[in-house]
């Protein structure tokens, strides 16, 4: 059996989803739903918030927990924040800058949606390092 702190995942999709409300919310929701070319009232239609939310916190669950795995046991703080980091900003932000790029989206969508990504892997790593 693998050896990954519950609490840890739990407490990293827990900051994945604080994060989310803050980034598209306050932050950058304006300007994440200009470079997406969405409207306030496209986003609502259709919106069903159990789904969306559900799925949601079930992939960071997941996302999450294999971030643990990856880790190992007992990875230390600054080890944990900075894999984090480099996992959001290479892995994940430069994967949707190659969708993006092929799909014609504006350069401002790869970096907010990259940028929350690098934060929330940063966030994750920082949940291992303090509860794993």
């Amino acid at each position: 059996m693998p050896d990954v702190s519950l609490v840890a995942t739990l407490a990293a999709t827990l900051l994945g989803f604080v994060l989310g409300a803050l980034w598209y919310g306050p932050l950058f929701g304006k300007p994440w739903m200009v470079a997406a070319g969405l409207t306030p009232e496209q986003i609502r239609q259709d919106f069903n918030p159990v789904r969306t939310y559900g799925t949601t916190f079930v992939l960071g669950l997941v996302s999450s927990y294999v971030f643990g795995l990856f880790l190992g046991a007992s990875p230390g703080l600054s080890f944990s924040i900075a894999a984090g980091a480099a996992a959001g900003l290479f892995w994940v932000a430069t994967s949707l800058a190659t969708n993006y790029l092929f799909e014609g989206r504006r350069p401002a969508l790869i970096v907010i949606n990259g940028g929350y990504h690098v934060v929330r892997f940063a966030l994750i790593g920082l949940a291992f390092g303090l509860l794993g």
